[in-house]
């Protein structure tokens, strides 16, 4: 069985601009390879005077071409306030993301990581869990959360959440393209040793496929499964 056949219509959802292809970029370029119907939703959007309007016009190009990149063309932003979703009530933050899941209806949902270190990852991921919420038969079947260079790494595990991966793809062929999708993120990239730099995605993709017998994977925390009739 194909990835895409497993996983369905696929939506993932990203804090900011950058964070779906940290966490799940080799995913789903492979899952557009196999033919499947993938989106992907920004959660966030700078807002001046905290983020310049150029800066954001320019991550936002950038995402576009790391979007093109990995053949996802079904991009949508969600225009939150970036930095401040703790700053904004509960049913602000969770109403974008409960239209988005009907809009999209996805079989899969691929999220940020509760126990990142940024406050936008984990109200993205609680927002999220609320849209998904099993009440109808269009939920979605499976959830998993992808784990993002120095924001995954960095809250105070095991006093808080920690990402302990259980569900492991393989992502040999795809590598490349995802490391060339974070490349268009010029503004974004880093140089060895930070985390967000090539050359650390290269070696967490080496560790996480040598853990299950694989040349390179990204890892994933399964949340639930739906096996329906």
């Amino acid at each position: 069985m194909k990835l895409s056949d497993r996983f369905g219509r696929v939506l993932a959802i990203a804090p900011h601009p950058d964070d779906e292809i940290l966490g799940c970029g080799g995913t789903l370029a492979r899952l557009v390879d196999e033919g499947a119907d993938v989106t992907i939703a920004v959660a966030t959007t700078g807002r001046q005077p905290i983020f310049p309007r150029e800066q954001v016009e320019q991550v936002q190009q950038e995402m576009r071409r790391a979007h093109a990149i990995i053949g996802v063309t079904d991009t949508r932003m969600l225009d939150l306030p970036a930095a401040e979703l703790d700053a904004i009530p509960a049913r602000e933050c969770n109403a974008p993301f409960a239209q988005l899941v009907d809009d999209v209806r996805p079989d899969t949902l691929l999220l940020p990581f509760v126990g990142d270190i940024h406050l936008d990852h984990q109200y993205t991921f609680l927002a999220s869990m609320v849209a998904a919420r099993p009440r109808h038969s269009n939920a979605p079947c499976d959830i998993l959360c992808y784990e993002t260079v120095s924001e995954t790494n960095w809250y105070a595990a095991p006093t808080t959440p920690a990402f302990v991966p259980n569900v492991f793809i393989d992502i040999q062929s795809t590598l490349e393209r995802k490391l060339e999708a974070f490349g268009a993120f010029a503004s974004q990239v880093r140089p060895f040793p930070e985390e967000r730099s090539p050359e650390t995605l290269r070696a967490m993709a080496a560790v996480r496929g040598s853990a299950v017998h694989l040349h390179a994977a990204e890892a994933f925390m399964h949340v639930r499964s739906i096996l329906r009739a």
